[in-house]
Formats: structure tokens, C-alpha cells, sequence
């Protein structure tokens, strides 16, 4: 109910993204002027919320409180006494330097929320409204949050601002989490979830042993590298921005073994109990987790917490075997050496990659590696094709050409294996496809490769009349052909500047770990005759990738994750990060994933797994009993020994142990909130490759410039239209007479011809790529490869037809099979890098069809 709030002046009618902040000195309000005017007394110290409270609403009879600007800057004093905010010595802002600021608006959001005794709904809804340009806070708020300005331009920002020219955060690094769900925080501000009881939750240890043992059962069709990719997107979408250690950048390790006025404040330590059937045989009572940074929201508002989500020429790589003839490596990690790898001695060095994880485990050090193989690829084809393009512009020119890749795989192969087609249907997940060109008549708009000479006359040789298809659109004759160059029609027209394609939390911190379920226990390495080759344990992969310093053997783990079947998706999660994470060299233990994930989830302030159920639809549950049917009934009589109530649950643990649904790896939970992430990526991204009339967008089969003549018939041919079956039949409408021929068909120019010059067909040659090429193109030792590498060979898989249906393969008889194929046979399309081979401009000859010019 937004209209309970109305804040002083216009502030009511300044959309928050429409905040502007000037750091010149702006006039002070009058004292005493309210900031917020909130119905309802004034509820000094009623702060110690309950969980109940938290949702409810309150009739104060027509009372009213008044937050003043000199409150909000009171709070704001008292708050950098404790919080040191020192702006950067650059316009660039350091993520821990952006924290600060949230760490201080968040202080002061507490202030206010115990002064005024906020209800929950204060807090999230009202307190936003406050114009913080108006008080001392402008002192402090990051430039880029406050005032930026933005252009239509051909190319991303690294930082992802302007990608919404509106809303210039939109979708931008070092911004908020969105929520499908408000929060539920037990202090209504920043304390983790307790039950609706008022208890707290069962420890996340607790939860990760009894609902998450590892019971090994396979998927039967998903590999290996649905995982890979999955987390290669993951890691492109998410970072959840932690404090770090200022010596191995990691995060720190000091939250269970000092005492608390040592303690780093972001701290939020596991519990382990102490008759955990692993960690008792070590004496572990503790494992180690620090909070997110606060984030801050454009204009600096404030509110509750917000969490904060990190993203959105030729790269320098590692010629190590090069006197092998094989391809490069990514470069050494020779700044911070330590930063996320585990070196066994001085002398190894892990990789760096374009995102700090990508060492995290070997298969995602493959990942990045595969792609930035392919970045070089295209970039050395555009620069012999353009030589006269400078660094910068082959570097983006590539950039935007594997972004465009990366989006088209995403959505034509990992998501139909992972939501199925219903899912795809009904989020508006599928892409576009060919249609032929048409040429449309009487209009006479004749659009031809240059085949003619500048006065002389085009002739298409061979094409009977019985060849075309036509109808009648629009009061004119379409006619169209095979042999005829083709247009893919597919210019998206979904963009829509009004979504916000910022990450969700939910997908963060709970629906898109949902390949944490199908890890393996080992990372197979397989040879190029696809057979099993070794195998090692996948805690031992982690953070340390030094195998790829061995020829030949990144090829061979490429070969594996083709092969290698998944786990399947259900409450089963593998020992190998439930009891060894990031196990150190020599080491007997490690960390719980699965416990780091509902720990994550509860200090995201993300409700339950009932919420989300409803959100999406589905029905909820106020016992356990009515979750019967969703998940496995062992699963569910597990949750009964744990949590209190069904609404208690939390959503990761929830979400994977759903039975999947038909044609989907992932039950209806998980899928609603990855599908709606990825529908806001697609339809809130001005980038996004297939949209139309932008200065970034892909160009079709459209010519450059357009040349209309006069038209005259040559006389020698007998004029008619002929139909399909060859008889003659006179059209709605049509002028001149089209020619109805049998074998040979000569159109003569009259006037001033002219050779049309077909812009590159950029958009048709990103639709051809399949990972499978990309792969083919990108290893050593490949031979032969399954088109769809993320399924099974021989599997019957889901895919499109040329009719633009799609098939599910769990559902449907008459699916296509996923053969493996030579990778130098030309069934597997590669992209034509000509296309982009830039072509002079031209002026443009108009010409009336009745011959007036």
C-alpha cells in the first residue's frame, strides 16, 4: 500500500530511480520539515520485532508521525562516528569502499526504524522514499548511483551501467539484488530468519546431514556439462560481495577462533553440533562464513539490508605448449598468487581469468579457458577480414560477438535441457527463428545479390514457377522461394525498458545452486575415442587446477563432461562438498556447501520455501503432510524431524528435493525463479544479440542500400501469374504482370541500375553456433563430438524443428536423436566471420515503379 506514505513536498511524484545527486551545496530544508510522514504515533523503543509483527499492519485512527530531515541527519552523524566512509581517490569505487556506504545507510536505517518504532512495512516501503539528497548523506553517495548520464551506444560498459538508458543501475555491477519476495529478517532490518514459531531454525548442519546425505543416483540423460555450463553462467551473473582477507584476498578465516571483540564484524559463523556423525571425529564445533555487503541503492535510499550482487583485442594467454603444436592456456596468476587457489608450493601457479572465481574448480578453469580460446578464434578472423580496425575495436567487436554466442547457447540448449518445454513456453524463453525473404509486388522493392552488370539484366536460370509459393498480404502478391536469399526474420521485439533485469536474490542465493545436486563425487578425464581414460575425487579439483599443465589432458576432461552422466536432481549432494569444500592439501575435512547455502539464503533475508511456492502459484502447506506428492515422502519426513512447520523450510533445501517437473531436470519452484530471471535478463537487456533498432543490434540479410527501378517486362515472355499446380489464375492485385515461366525468367531495368550491397548476415551466422562447435574449434585432439554435448550421445533430446516446434523428448515419441558427428564434416555449422567484413557506404537510388522519378 504505497499511498499510506506520502513524504514531504513532490517527493511523492520522484520516481526512486529519478533520484539525482549534485555534490554542490544544495539549500538545506527548513528545520523541522518532514522527510516522511508515516500514519500512526510515534513507537519509541519497538524495535524487538517478532516475526508476526513483522507482517502485520497497524490503524493508528488518523494519528500521524512526522520523520524530519534533521532527524534522518542526526542519525546519519551519530552513524559515522561509528563507520569510517572515506571516499576513493578516483572516480572508480572499490567494492568495499561502496560497502561502507551501505554499512552506514543500513546504520542509519536502524536508527530511525528504533526512534520511530518502523513497522515492517515502514521499513521496506516507506523509508525508501526519502530524499537523501537533501540531507548529509549526499556526502558520501557513490557519483555513479547519484547522477549518470547515458547515450545509446553500439557497445556494453564493463560496469553494465546504461544499459537501461532510463534507469542507469538497471542491471549494472555493485547494485542491489532484486526480490520476487519482500525479506524476512528477524529484526525486520538485517538479522538472519527465525521460524514462525519465534524459535530459531534448525542449525543449516543439521539440515545439510538429515535432508542432503549422498546417495549417488544418476541423472539418465544430462552429462557432466550441464553442470559446467551452469556454473559458467552462474559465475557471469552472480558475486555476492564478502570482505576479504588483504593478504590471499580470500575470504577471512578468523570467525571461529577469535574471540568476539576480534572478530570480523561481518562474521556469521556454522555451528557444528557436537555429535555430528563427520566433523565429532575431528573436534569441529565451528566452520567459518562471513555475511554479503550490504548494498546501496540508486540515490543512496534507505531500508532494509540489500544484498549486493558483483556483475553483470587479443586477450593475453599462456603459450605453454606451443612447441606441442596445441592451443594456449589462460596467463598465470602471478598477482596475488594466493587468491582462490590452493598451491601445493611457491612454484605453481593457479590461472587468471576474466572473473575471480575461475579457479574455484578445474572443470570451470575449463570453462574459461574454452571461451577465451574462442574470444582469440573470432578476434583473429575479424582482424585478417578488417585489417583496418584498431585494437579496441576488435576487442569489442569480439566481445559483443561471444556475448552473443554465450546468450544464444544459454537459451537454445541449457535452458530447454533444464526447464523443458512447457516452462520455456510459458516464460517467452524461446528464440526466434528463419523465415525467407519476400519479395512483394507491386511495390517492386527487388532485392538481388549483385549478379547483374550496371545497365544490363538479371536473369535467375532454372527456376520453374512451380518452385514458388505466393499469396496475397496486405492487397499485394508475396512471392517466395528457396533459391532466393534467405532472411532470418528474427529481429526480437521483446525489449522492454520497464523491466529490470537485475539478479534475484532467490536465483543467487538458492534456485541457481541447483547444480550443487547433480555434482559428481569424480571429474572423469575420457579419450578421443570416447572411452574412460581416469577419473579423480572432485574435492581435489577444487582450487586447484594444476592437471591442465599436462598436455593434452584439458581435451581430455572435455571429452569426460561430454561423457560423464550427472547426478540426479533430488536432495542427494555428494560428500565431496558436504564434508570436503575447499579441503586444504593434507587435510581430512573441509566445509559443507550445502550447510553454506541455507546459511546464505537466511542472511539474504530470503524466506521460506512455502513463499516462493506461492509466489509461483503453487499451493502451500501448513503441515507436512499436504507437501506429499511434491517431494519423495522420505524427504518430507525428514523435514518433520527438523523443522517446526512447513514454512520454516528453507528454499535451496525445498527447492532441489521437488520431484522434477515432465521434461525438466528441476522441480516447479526452482524453475519459476529461474525462468523468471532469465525472461528479465532477456526482455531487460537493450544488448541482448537478437533485438532490433539499436546501435548494437546484429544486422540481418537486409541490404545496405536499397535500389528501386522502373520495371518493364521483356516482351518476349507471355505475362501471367501462375499458381502452384502451374494454371494460370488472375492475382487480387497486380501491376506489371508478373511473368509465369517454366525454366528461364529475365527481368529488364529500365533507368539507372545499380549493384545492391547486402550487409553481412551477422545475425543468421550467431544462430548457427552450437557449444559443440564452439568446442570443436577450441580443443586439440577432438574428432568427433555429440551435437548436443550437455545430453547423452544417442539420446533423444529436445530440440527445434524447422517449423519452429518444440519437441520434448520425455514426452513426445518422435523426438531427434544427439548422434556424435565429425567436427570436420560441415555437419556442425561454424559462424562466417566475413559477414562482418565492413562494406563501404553508398547512396541510395530511388526510383518510382510507374517510372517517375
Amino acid at each position: 500500500m504505497i499511498s499510506r506514505w506520502c513524504a514531504a513536498a513532490l517527493l511523492c511524484l520522484v520516481s526512486l530511480s529519478d533520484a539525482s545527486l549534485q555534490f554542490a551545496p544544495l539549500a538545506a530544508p527548513p528545520d523541522g520539515e518532514c522527510a516522511l510522514l508515516l500514519d500512526g504515533p510515534g513507537r519509541t523503543s519497538a524495535f524487538d520485532y517478532n516475526l508476526n509483527a513483522l507482517r502485520g499492519t497497524f490503524n493508528y485512527g488518523g494519528q500521524q508521525t512526522c520523520i524530519t530531515y534533521d532527524a534522518v541527519n542526526q542519525a546519519y552523524i551519530s552513524a559515522r562516528k561509528r563507520i569510517n566512509v572515506a571516499a576513493p581517490k578516483t572516480h572508480m569505487w572499490k567494492p568495499e569502499e561502496i560497502a561502507t556506504v551501505g554499512e552506514l545507510l543500513l546504520d542509519v536505517s536502524i536508527s530511525l526504524a528504533k526512534t520511530y518504532g518502523l513497522s515492517y512495512e515502514d521499513i521496506e516501503k516507506g523509508l525508501p522514499l526519502i530524499d537523501t539528497s537533501k540531507t548529509l548523506i549526499r556526502e558520501v553517495c557513490p557519483p555513479y548511483l547519484a547522477n549518470v548520464e547515458c547515450r545509446p551506444g553500439k557497445y556494453r560498459r564493463y560496469d553494465g551501467l546504461c544499459t537501461n538508458l532510463q534507469h542507469p543501475t538497471w542491471g549494472a555491477t555493485n547494485t542491489p539484488f532484486t526480490r520476487l519476495v519482500g525479506p524476512l529478517f528477524a529484526d525486520g532490518m538485517t538479522a538472519p530468519r527465525i521460524s514462525v514459531t519465534g524459535n530459531q531454525l534448525p542449525l543449516p548442519r543439521i539440515v545439510s546431514r538429515t535432508v542432503h546425505p549422498d546417495e549417488g543416483f544418476h541423472d539418465h540423460a544430462g552429462t557432466v556439462m550441464v553442470v559446467a555450463w551452469g556454473q559458467f553462467m552462474d559465475h557471469d551473473y552472480t558475486l555476492t560481495g564478502t570482505p576479504l582477507d588483504p593478504l590471499n584476498r580470500n575470504e577471512p578465516e578468523e570467525c571461529c577462533n577469535r574471540p568476539p571483540h576480534l572478530k570480523n564484524p561481518y562474521c556469521l559463523e556454522i555451528e557444528i553440533p557436537a555429535d555430528d556423525y563427520f566433523y565429532s571425529l575431528f573436534g569441529l564445533r565451528c566452520q567459518d562464513f562471513v555475511r554479503g555487503f550490504p548494498a546501496v541503492r540508486p540515490g543512496c535510499r534507505l531500508g532494509f539490508k540489500h544484498l549486493r550482487a558483483g556483475y553483470g583485442g587479443l586477450m593475453r594467454m599462456n603459450p605453454v605448449f606451443a612447441e606441442y603444436g596445441l592451443k594456449d592456456l589462460l596467463p598465470l596468476k602471478l598477482d596475488i598468487p594466493d587468491e582462490g587457489c590452493t598451491r601445493p608450493n611457491r612454484s605453481m601457479y593457479c590461472f587468471e581469468g576474466g572473473e575471480i572465481r575461475v579457479n574455484e574448480q578445474l572443470v570451470l578453469t575449463c570453462m574459461h579457458t574454452l571461451m577465451a580460446r574462442e574470444h582469440n578464434r573470432v578476434a583473429s578472423g575479424l582482424g585478417q577480414i578488417n585489417p583496418h580496425w584498431d585494437d579496441e575495436t576488435l576487442y569489442q567487436e569480439t566481445r559483443r560477438i561471444v556475448v552473443a554466442e554465450i546468450q544464444h547457447i544459454t537459451y537454445n540448449e541449457f535452458l530447454p535441457i533444464l526447464l523443458g518445454k512447457e516452462v520455456m513456453d510459458k516464460f517467452g524463453l524461446l528464440t526466434n527463428k528463419e523465415s525467407y525473404l519476400r519479395f512483394l509486388f507491386p511495390s517492386l522493392l527487388l532485392v538481388f545479390r549483385c549478379m547483374m552488370e550496371i545497365t544490363g539484366t538479371l536473369v535467375i536460370r532454372h527456376v520453374s514457377v512451380l518452385d514458388f509459393t505466393y499469396h496475397s498480404h496486405g492487397g499485394r502478391l508475396v512471392l517466395e522461394h528457396d533459391a532466393l536469399p534467405r532472411l532470418v526474420d528474427g529481429y526480437w521485439d521483446g525489449y522492454d525498458p520497464n523491466v529490470n533485469p537485475n539478479v534475484i536474490d532467490a536465483f543467487a542465493a538458492a534456485a541457481f545452486r541447483f547444480g550443487h545436486s547433480l555434482l559428481p563425487t569424480a571429474i572423469e578425464r575420457w579419450s578421443k575415442a570416447h572411452k574412460f581414460i581416469a577419473s579423480r575425487r572432485l574435492s581435489d579439483l577444487i582450487r586447484q587446477p594444476f592437471d591442465l599443465y599436462r598436455a593434452g589432458v584439458l581435451d581430455e576432461y572435455f571429452m569426460g563432461l561430454m561423457n560423464q552422466v550427472a547426478q540426479a536432481m533430488d536432495d542427494s549432494v555428494t560428500q565431496e562438498v558436504t564434508n570436503h569444500l575447499f579441503k586444504k592439501p593434507g587435510a581430512r575435512f573441509g566445509m559443507d556447501l550445502a550447510a553454506f547455502n541455507m546459511q546464505r539464503g537466511r542472511e539474504f533475508g530470503l524466506p521460506g520455501y512455502m513463499d516462493f511456492r506461492k509466489f509461483c502459484g503453487l499451493p502451500g502447506a501448513d503441515t507436512f503432510d499436504e507437501l506429499f506428492g511434491s517431494m519423495s515422502n522420505e524427504t518430507i519426513r525428514r523435514y518433520a524431524s527438523i523443522y517446526e512447520h512447513p514454512s520454516d523450510v528453507d528454499l535451496w533445501s525445498g527447492g532441489v528435493s521437488e520431484r522434477p517437473l515432465p521434461g525438466s531436470m528441476v522441480g516447479p519452484t526452482f524453475a519459476c525463479v529461474i525462468a523468471t530471471q532469465f525472461s528479465y535478463s532477456r526482455r531487460g537487456d537493450r544488448f541482448w544479440y537478437e533485438n532490433g533498432n539499436q546501435p548494437s543490434s546484429f544486422t540481418p540479410a537486409t541490404p545496405k542500400w536499397v535500389v528501386l527501378l522502373d520495371f518493364k517486362v521483356d516482351p518476349v515472355f507471355t505475362c501471367g501469374v501462375g499458381n502452384t499446380r502451374g494454371s494460370p489464375r488472375k492475382p487480387t492485385y497486380a501491376f506489371p504482370p508478373l511473368p509465369l515461366l517454366t525454366h528461364t525468367m529475365a527481368l529488364g531495368f529500365a533507368g539507372h541500375a545499380a549493384c545492391v550491397a547486402y550487409s553481412p548476415e551477422q545475425l543468421q551466422e550467431i544462430r548457427k553456433q552450437k557449444l559443440s562447435r564452439v568446442i570443436c574449434d577450441n580443443t586439440d585432439l577432438m574428432d568427433t563430438i555429440q551435437v548436443y554435448p550437455m545430453v547423452l550421445p544417442d539420446h533423444e533430446i529436445l530440440l527445434y524443428n524447422p517449423r519452429s516446434t518444440l519437441y520434448n523428448p520425455r514426452l513426445c515419441a518422435s523426438c531427434y536423436s544427439n548422434p556424435r558427428v565429425p567436427c570436420r564434416s560441415g555437419i556442425l555449422p561454424s559462424m562466417d566471420l566475413s559477414k562482418w567484413a565492413d562494406i563501404p557506404a553508398a547512396p541510395a537510388f530511388v526510383f518510382d515503379p510507374l517510372g517517375k522519378k
